[in-house]
């Protein structure tokens, strides 16, 4: 009894959540799956949104001021740590089993994780618990964000043979459009159930559970995966087809043997680390850099609009890369980018604000765009019979790179201001380095050549 028997025999062929009733039935569009992804991706997006409960958090037993056993702002910021470092691990290691059961169980898998998770902070709150509130959004809502995160991936990829990027853009594009519907309807909530014995963060986590435990759900009973032999309507693969696009597979775990996947890895890393770091600083570093002309209100829609930039660069840049290549479009990202990091400080010595937002708003649309590329890259190296794993595992490059850009900008700024140099000044060597980071990437896009063959599946091994 081979593998697929066993899988079909344990989880019964008639199983509403295997892989089997997923099959699309004749006739189904496929444009049906991406809002199923979407369903998923706009509720996890929340994650970059979680911010406006960390003063609300400090003021639990105080109410309206924090109290002396309130908790303090770095005892909540492990919270938000967590859960990306629990993304990252669960995202990773739960990829075979992804492919294994497909899109409906993980999908459900996760909003059960990420819904539940809601529901033991919001416990957690009550009780004046802090551990509960790691357990639940930290670890069990992390949990929920990795698997919800990579799920729809493959399965769009699938769907769209002709428009990988524009379809992985799409799903991913909710995920940085996310916390745009959060952070309005999180601080609505809180005003809604705030109470003299309560300031509604409890009332809130315990709404927002349910709310998305229902949308993801929604998207895990709509999803559907293509039958092995489908094709879009009018469509036939290219008969001579890109020298970066594979038509074979590869095994998830043959993946990590190759030196393509390090490669990629370290690209997604170095994009990913170039952007966050200054995403994390965006309101101090222009109220620094034009102290007398940027406002805190003006710095809040400074952000505001580089979220706009971030989620619209994961649609039109993927999109882009199903024209110009996924090996392309990267080059572009480190070519730009380190021109803009390296003007952006004289931008801000001349005075220039016009021009100074709009360069990181360029460097943020390529920020999100290196998200939503990427899994198009590995389908074009990797094949698609995999990918969502292969996915997955790269995703550690983002968990890195969470850690690591921070850490640039803030320590270097740090150091900078600790030996007399002026706060406006204090980003340039930050930015040079970040320019440094960006040539190291291009250099390592460049080296990425196609798989060699001694790395496919046979086709017998694809198909199972």
């Amino acid at each position: 009894m081979n593998s697929t028997t066993d899988h079909r025999a344990a989880s019964g062929p008639n199983s509403f959540f295997s892989k089997d009733a997923t099959l699309a039935p004749p006739g189904f569009s496929r444009w049906m799956v991406p809002p199923a992804a979407l369903a998923v991706h706009l509720c996890i997006g929340q994650a970059y949104a979680f911010s406006v409960f960390n003063a609300p958090l400090t003021k639990v037993i105080g109410i309206t001021q924090s109290a002396p056993d309130d908790w303090s702002l770095t005892t909540l910021g492990w919270i938000f740590s967590l859960a990306i470092v629990f993304l990252g691990l669960s995202a990773a290691f739960a990829g075979k089993w992804l492919e294994k059961v497909g899109p409906r169980r993980t999908m459900f898998t996760a909003a059960c994780c990420f819904g539940g998770g809601f529901l033991v902070s919001a416990l957690g709150v009550h009780l004046h618990q802090i551990a509960l509130l790691y357990l639940g959004y930290g670890v069990i809502g992390g949990i929920g964000l990795g698997l919800g995160y990579v799920s729809p991936v493959s399965t769009l990829i699938r769907w769209f043979p002709d428009r990988r990027g524009m379809a992985t853009g799409m799903a991913i594009m909710g995920f940085g459009g996310g916390a745009m519907i959060a952070a309005p309807a999180s601080v609505a909530l809180m005003n809604h159930f705030k109470s003299a014995t309560s300031n509604g963060v409890a009332e809130t986590f315990l709404v927002l559970g349910i709310v998305y435990f229902i949308s993801m759900t929604i998207g895990a009973l709509t999803i559907r995966i293509p039958r092995p032999d489908w094709k879009p309507e009018g469509w036939t693969p290219p008969v001579k087809t890109n020298k970066m696009i594979t038509r074979n597979h590869v095994h998830i775990d043959q993946a990590l043997k190759t030196p393509q996947f390090y490669l990629i890895w370290l690209v997604l890393f170095l994009n990913v680390t170039a952007g966050i770091g200054v995403l994390g600083q965006a309101s101090v570093m222009i109220q620094e850099s034009f102290k007398t002309s940027i406002t805190a209100a003006a710095a809040a829609g400074f952000v505001g609009l580089l979220s706009l930039f971030n989620m619209g660069g994961r649609f039109v840049w993927a999109s882009t890369s199903d024209w110009i290549g996924r090996k392309n479009t990267y080059f572009v990202f480190f070519a730009l980018g380190c021109v803009l990091y390296l003007i952006v400080p004289q931008l801000a010595q001349a005075g220039n604000v016009a021009l100074f937002v709009l360069s990181y708003c360029v460097i943020l649309s390529m920020y999100g765009g290196g998200f939503s590329t990427v899994p198009a890259y590995l389908a074009d190296m990797f094949g698609t019979a995999f990918v969502g794993g292969i996915h997955g595992r790269l995703l550690t490059a983002w968990a890195a790179a969470g850690v690591a850009g921070p850490v640039l900008v803030n320590y270097i700024r740090a150091y900078e201001v600790a030996h007399g140099v002026a706060k406006a000044e204090a980003y340039t060597m930050t930015l040079h380095i970040m320019a440094g980071l960006l040539v190291v990437g291009f250099i390592c896009n460049l080296l990425v050549s196609r798989v060699h063959e001694k790395h496919h599946m046979t086709s017998s091994l694809a198909a199972e």
